[in-house]
């Protein structure tokens, strides 16, 4: 039984020694950090649709917040092409365009937590919008259909 402990362990080690080489795909990266926020946009989205309480929204509308700060860091170049991604030549061309928006994101989602974590209804549904506009406004520009 040590022994078998001994070599899982060992392989775990060695799985991570590989994957550390070999560092994070940034497009990966990307992609999962777009869809967790997606899941976490949709729900905020259906909690002011549905006229819930809003209080709950602080933590996703935060971790948009954390991920719009990251944003410009995995459209790093050298990044334009692979798993089927759909960023525009514009991400890369318009850096400053890009990173303006991802920046917009961020202050519309933090506003978005403060009004959650005050439990204003009113001011949630606002900020939503402006936070929807936000990613729209970047798909509009830098994404592909």
């Amino acid at each position: 039984m040590k022994k078998r402990i001994a070599l899982c362990a060992v392989i775990m080690l060695a799985a991570m020694g590989v994957a550390r080489a070999q560092g994070l795909d940034p497009i990966a990266v990307r992609q999962a950090g777009m869809s967790l926020q997606a899941g976490d946009f949709a729900f905020i989205r259906s909690v002011v649709a549905a006229k819930g309480d809003v209080k709950p929204l602080e933590a996703p509308a935060k971790a948009i917040a954390k991920w719009a700060a990251v944003i410009p860091t995995v459209f790093a170049k050298g990044t334009e092409t692979g798993h089927d991604t759909k960023a525009l030549p514009e991400v890369w061309s318009d850096q400053a365009g890009f990173q303006k928006i991802a920046v917009s994101l961020g202050e519309a989602a933090t506003k978005l937590a403060v009004a959650a974590k005050a439990g204003d209804a009113d001011e949630v549904a606002t900020d939503a919008k402006l936070l929807g506009d936000q990613c729209a406004a970047c798909h509009k520009t830098f994404r592909a259909k």
